[in-house]
């Protein structure tokens, strides 16, 4: 569980992640990346499905976008607070798989757990760094954080152009059938926002978002810190 990554996206749910960043995770396995997933709960207060459901339809998602490693830290889902167990849960993960860059959830959204995720990332982030914190692991400093959006979008100063890549995210994401199927289909599923024509939303937000850029599918995020270029035009 110590294996160096290249990217460690955290989502408070298995789905999240595939929901905000589905196209960019699979634009980078592709090409070699090794990136991971950090889970933090396994989703059980969900109106539909169980724990043992998502967790298959998380593996089955995980091989379409190639993941390296995908771990769930099973906080409680509906539960996750600013708490020194679930920072430090975090911390620990942070330290172990030693990322270059770290995902979290835009800090503003409309399900609690989406922001509490985002803020315990934060803090987590920072404390990988101290070297008195957690001194059985050695101290990490992560180079870049970047959020990605889930239900609601804000301004972005990222974007990336994930148009060939965007069958991989539609497969990913149709892995979660107990999520995303409509209610009524044949099956026991309640009416959720997830399973109201959720997925075409998704899906015509990215398009809106390419389209500003010229591409057909792009996803988008926000870096608190500046950007570096050398020059503009290269």
């Amino acid at each position: 569980m110590n294996d160096k990554l290249d990217i460690l996206i955290f989502g408070a749910h298995p789905d999240d992640a595939e929901i905000g960043m589905g196209g960019t995770i699979a634009k980078h396995t592709a090409a070699g990346y090794k990136v991971g997933m950090c889970d933090l709960t396994y989703a059980e207060m969900s109106s539909n499905g169980d724990v043992e459901t998502r967790q298959r339809e998380a593996a089955e998602a995980s091989d379409v976008l190639r993941l390296h490693t995908r771990i769930n830290l099973g906080l409680p889902d509906r539960g996750l607070s600013l708490s020194a167990e679930h920072i430090e849960a975090v911390t620990r993960a942070i330290r172990l798989y030693r990322p270059s860059v770290v995902f979290a959830p835009y800090w503003q959204d409309r399900h609690p757990d989406h922001v509490m995720c985002s803020q315990i990332v934060q803090e987590a982030v920072f404390n990988a760094k101290l070297r008195k914190y957690q001194p059985d692991l050695p101290a990490w400093i992560v180079p870049k954080v970047y959020f990605y959006f889930i239900n609601d979008v804000y301004e972005a100063n990222v974007i990336v152009d994930v148009t060939t890549e965007y069958e991989d995210k539609r497969n990913g994401l149709r892995a979660y059938r107990s999520q995303f199927e409509p209610a009524g289909s044949g099956n026991e599923y309640v009416a959720t926002p997830l399973n109201q024509s959720y997925l075409e939303r998704v899906e015509a937000r990215d398009f809106l978002v390419g389209q500003k850029a010229g591409f057909t599918y792009a996803e988008s995020f926000v870096s608190k810190n500046p950007i570096h270029i050398d020059y503009f035009g290269k």
